[in-house]
């Protein structure tokens, strides 16, 4: 299969880079033209733009910074569009957004995937991320292989704009989880506590995560460099917020996770890395949340594994019934 990829950015270049890295047929194009040259000089084809791309490719990837340019690029596609087409979107978005461009494409006879990931830069280097993918069953397998390439474990989330709500709802419990990790490495260190070993003492309890064990080590490091910003973290955690407005569902620390980082967003601005939110804290105290030891960046140090579908806990045995 002819895959096209939209979007060479610090998440879609790396998926990009994996599906190149294994030997898939690929197709680039971003506005940052250096970003597709370096791509060419790898191996990858060049596109004109996204009607050429959907043109010449089975299935078009796109991976953009916010829903008005996934709108641009499927305005530019959708002439091209045909029975055995598949647009996959794999930017963070709106559930019905995903749906009404997902629309334009099955009224022409393609089919329509949102297929977000999940697991932080690093891991989207290596091929070890997670990916959702709400689409009906029969286009799930015409994508799994080369899903596989990009990631370890695939999730087949249900319909069309499934994977949108649940990618969304996680990048909420990260944002969570990461307001909380500040607020225990601050009070540790206002307590007399050695970072160090506030550290470790997290990474072996039960308040371990994720987040604690990938950023709260560039916290520490003092570059808060997690390749992610304040602008999209308040759009992720927006998004959430009017999902649970749609359902009626009265969330409190929401909205003041909301308020928190719109106050981040107007102190160090709009592409401030969203761990630089520590700083609201340590200008609070007037601490310096550094610790020796930390690296600058998150690389990951697990080899680079065949992808494989995740079967949700009791769905086999449904199956089987």
């Amino acid at each position: 299969m002819k895959v096209g990829f939209i979007g060479l950015g610090n998440v879609g270049g790396k998926l990009s880079g994996s599906l190149l890295r294994n030997g898939i047929d690929l197709t680039v194009h971003d506005l940052n033209r250096d970003l597709v040259d370096a791509f060419v000089a790898r191996g990858a084809k060049k596109a004109e733009g996204p009607a050429q791309m959907m043109r010449d490719c089975e299935a078009v990837i796109t991976c953009l910074p916010s829903p008005a340019a996934s709108d641009a690029v499927m305005q530019a596609m959708l002439p091209e569009v045909k029975s055995g087409k598949i647009w996959m979107e794999m930017s963070t978005t709106d559930e019905a957004e995903a749906k009404r461009l997902g629309a334009l494409v099955i009224e022409r006879g393609g089919a329509a995937v949102d297929c977000p990931v999940s697991g932080g830069c690093h891991r989207a280097d290596t091929g070890n991320i997670s990916i959702f993918a709400g689409c009906d069953r029969a286009t799930f397998e015409r994508i799994l292989p080369f899903l596989k390439v990009m990631g370890r474990r695939i999730l087949h989330t249900g319909d069309l704009g499934s994977a949108s709500v649940l990618k969304v709802m996680t990048n909420y419990l990260a944002t969570a989880n990461l307001l909380t990790c500040c607020e225990a490495l601050v009070t540790m260190k206002a307590a007399g506590m050695d970072l160090n070993t506030t550290f470790e003492a997290i990474r072996i309890s039960s308040g371990n995560s994720f987040v604690h064990e990938t950023e709260s080590q560039v916290i520490l490091n003092g570059s808060r460099d997690i390749n992610f910003t304040m602008d999209l973290v308040l759009k992720d955690i927006g998004l959430f917020q009017k999902i649970a407005e749609n359902a009626g569902v009265p969330l409190e620390i929401s909205p003041l996770m909301i308020d928190i980082f719109k106050d981040g967003q107007n102190r160090y601005g709009t592409r401030a890395q969203s761990d630089d939110i520590i700083r609201r804290l340590e200008d609070a105290t007037g601490l310096d949340i550094r610790a020796p030891g930390f690296p600058p960046e998150m690389l990951d140090d697990e080899p680079e594994e065949a992808g494989y579908e995740v079967i949700p806990q009791g769905k086999e045995l449904k199956a089987a019934e």
